[in-house]
């Protein structure tokens, strides 16, 4: 176990995010969280990298460091594609950072500086930067949210490559049921504020194997659905759920 979280509590003012909050994180596995709007996911996030501290509870972290990819990419303007990447490991050699570049697709555009990147290939970088920190749990909070279809498509199969290389523990916020059902060992269903766990699912099919058609993945994306429907019949912020919902042969061979 690389992080547990035991019954935490944080509130702002008068709302209360989360309370009596407790989850745990094994090495080498993605773990998905998915949960309404304003339900407290990057509160979580930001409680478990220090930028918050709870009220109450305990964090377990036995990571000696964590790295984050946030919803923006947050590139350094006056660094290149290259420097942007290296920045965080200074001892990172040229091939490993060549590599990394490589692997998110960027390989030829090493001495770019990002206001000549497209926003897909920031996030590409942002990304890279987070794997080349030499931290055994990565955070990312809907990194793919600004992208378009077949851009997530795309990151999806970059962050899978990557992981595939580190076996790094993740913690991936997304609203995308598909993102999840393709990257997660795990997912975790959140309720609205105060969030807490009202479902886990285990999704024992290899990563670079899954298919959005098999049985297994379709009842699962089902059950969320469900989940997170509320009485009238709609999704909880009103959001069409599935990012690739019309691929349902998709198949994430790397």
């Amino acid at each position: 176990m690389i992080l547990k979280i035991d019954r935490i509590k944080k509130s702002f003012d008068t709302v209360c995010v989360l309370n009596d909050f407790s989850m745990k994180i094994n090495e080498e596995e993605i773990v998905c969280i998915i949960g309404p709007s304003g339900c407290g996911k990057s509160t979580l996030l930001n409680i478990i990298s220090g930028l918050l501290v709870p009220s109450e509870g305990e964090i377990i972290n036995n990571s000696p460091d964590i790295s984050y990819v946030f919803q923006e990419d947050r590139l350094l303007p006056w660094k290149n594609v290259y420097e942007n990447i290296k920045i965080v490991n200074k001892k990172c050699s040229m091939e490993k950072c060549l590599d990394l570049i490589r692997k998110v697709g960027l390989e030829g555009f090493e001495g770019y500086y990002p206001s000549e990147l497209s926003g897909g290939m920031r996030q590409r970088c942002s990304i890279a930067r987070a794997f080349n920190y030499d931290a055994g749990l990565l955070l990312m909070d809907e990194p793919f949210k600004s992208l378009d279809y077949n851009l997530r498509l795309d990151m999806i199969r970059y962050l899978l490559e990557l992981w595939e290389s580190t076996k790094k523990s993740i913690v991936f916020v997304t609203h995308e049921i598909d993102e999840a059902l393709l990257l997660g060992d795990r997912i975790l269903i959140l309720s609205g504020r105060p969030a807490r766990v009202i479902k886990e699912f285990d999704i024992k099919i290899l990563k670079a194997k899954r298919s959005l058609a098999a049985p297994q993945l379709v009842k699962v994306r089902n059950e969320i659905i469900y989940l997170l429907q509320d009485k009238e019949g709609r999704t909880r912020d009103n959001r069409p759920r599935g990012l690739i919902s019309n691929l349902n042969t998709l198949n994430l061979s790397l």
